[in-house]
């Protein structure tokens, strides 16, 4: 299983960004995505999640009403629109999936590489 991840990049604070994400190889018939992201210095966190129908989504309280998960499963596709960014959102953001459908899930099997989101003051 692969996922690519992108849509990175530098972006003034308030500012948006959307993040794209495509699964591709021996994927499991269903299952769940997320985001998660890791600052310097810091431990990797979660950040947002969507479950294989699109119906249950979960945000980090961080996040909440600032970033929307969504996903398209014709096109193996997850997506994280980003709204009013602040510095504190600085950080690379990887892509996940789980081998599990069951919602909600702690456990990611496949992560990609990451694209950096740099929020400028």
């Amino acid at each position: 299983v692969q996922l690519q991840a992108s849509g990175g990049g530098l972006v003034q604070v308030g500012g948006s960004l959307r993040l794209s994400c495509a699964a591709s190889g021996s994927l499991p018939s269903r299952f769940i995505m997320a985001w998660f992201r890791q600052s310097p210095g810091k431990d990797r966190e979660f950040v947002a999640a969507v479950s294989w129908s699109g119906t249950n989504t979960e945000y980090a309280d961080s996040v909440k009403g600032r970033f929307t998960i969504d996903r398209d499963n014709g096109k193996k596709t997850q997506t994280l629109q980003m709204y009013n960014l602040v510095p504190e959102d600085t950080a690379v953001y990887y892509c996940a999936a789980s081998q599990s459908y069951r919602w909600p899930t702690s456990q990611y099997d496949y992560w990609g590489q990451g694209t950096l989101v740099t929020v400028s003051s």
